[in-house]
């Protein structure tokens, strides 16, 4: 038994380069946020905490459309390993591995998602990566287990280095794991690649 496969959204974020709320800009009618979880639930994540900052009442709102749970951070200014530790708190214990999904990545697709529980459960020990190209990307995968390792001062970065024979890399075809958008110019170049992945589609 591996446990349930749950899911971190890092959401608390103050979007100080984009300008303006990244959590909430749309993207093929519906917001970036609303990607994100689509994609975690539909990948087959059981359980979704999202990790909201103390200013984030309508990230809130707009995350609460979906099945899943809100936290709030306590520390405006904290990292991704502050939202980790406050999402990691919220967990059911019955959780054994763990997604850390930051928000600005709104186009992974929910088969990658699916590719990294099925890798979880074949390896529940192990760190998963997915990775395009041979580029690493998001969301990684952790065992419950590592996850709590994460003390006060370390940083989801000093689990994945602290020992390489606990981390595993998954190739994909999808694009979205290493497409962040955290500048006006990175948000229109997913608008761009939205729409053409629509064509594709239609």
């Amino acid at each position: 038994m591996t446990g349930r496969v749950g899911a971190i959204l890092l959401a608390a974020g103050l979007s100080r380069r984009m300008g303006t709320c990244k959590q909430l800009l749309q993207l093929g009618g519906k917001t970036v946020i609303a990607h994100c979880l689509e994609s975690l639930l539909a990948g087959g994540v059981e359980e979704v905490i999202a990790v909201i900052g103390p200013q984030g009442d309508a990230v809130a709102a707009e995350a609460l459309r979906h099945p899943v749970r809100i936290v709030r951070t306590t520390d405006p200014q904290g990292d991704m390993a502050c939202s980790a530790r406050t999402g990691r708190g919220a967990l059911p214990p019955n959780v054994g591995g763990v997604l850390i999904a930051p928000c600005d990545h709104p186009l992974v697709t929910p088969e990658t998602v699916a590719r990294l529980i099925e890798a979880h459960h074949r390896d529940p020990a192990a760190i998963i990566i997915p990775t395009h190209a041979g580029r690493r990307g998001h969301p990684t995968c952790f065992p419950r287990s590592i996850l709590d390792e994460l003390d006060d001062t370390g940083t989801l970065r000093d689990l994945v280095r602290r020992d390489p024979n606990r981390l595993r890399h998954l190739e994909t075809t999808d694009h979205g794991v290493v497409l962040d958008m955290d500048t006006p110019e990175d948000y229109r170049r997913l608008v761009e690649i939205w729409g053409e992945l629509e064509g594709v589609q239609k």
